[in-house]
């Protein structure tokens, strides 16, 4: 009976942690202006590792990193199939409440159309594509911020072989 009590408590303090980690720390925060998507290239595109289940190549143009002073990290990951067609998004991700927004996806007539009323999601949500989640965990996150202050340093942790082992 003792056991389960203290089961019972341990678990009410865990709940009660992962539920504190999941507030927004900040319920004033509002994101800065979206600039339109930016250009990208496909000839220097860093990868982005993805579960060997997963047929499609991702990876980001290191030219289109950016981290806003409201911490959300923009970017364009293109996605090629083994035909060699391209899809391009332009996604922010938001470290501290584990978020990825959809602004914008390349169509194949080569524009990028704005997504509709864009909505943040979660990154271990149900999406059809864990991309996003890949890329937080390899590079664009440290926990919950942002891994720096430059872009530079996100590519640097996607080339290095140690960033696998991180988890966001």
């Amino acid at each position: 009976m003792r056991t389960s009590r203290v089961t019972a408590v341990l678990t009410v303090f865990v709940a009660w942690g992962a539920l504190a980690q999941l507030t927004d720390l900040d319920p004033d925060w509002k994101e800065t202006d979206v600039p339109p998507p930016p250009a990208f290239s496909r000839d220097k595109l860093v990868p982005v590792d993805m579960p060997p289940h997963v047929t499609l190549k991702f990876g980001v143009d290191p030219v289109t990193l950016t981290i806003t002073k409201d911490g959300v990290v923009r970017y364009v990951m293109v996605a090629t199939s083994s035909s060699g067609n391209v899809n391009a998004m332009y996604e922010g991700i938001r470290c501290l409440t584990g978020e990825v927004k959809v602004y914008a996806r390349y169509i194949s007539s080569g524009q990028w159309k704005a997504v509709d009323n864009p909505q943040w999601a979660p990154l271990n949500g149900n999406q059809p594509s864990k991309h996003a989640l890949a890329l937080a965990r390899q590079g664009a996150c440290e926990g919950r911020s942002a891994t720096a202050a430059s872009p530079t340093a996100i590519v640097q942790r996607l080339k290095s072989p140690a960033s696998q082992e991180r988890r966001y």
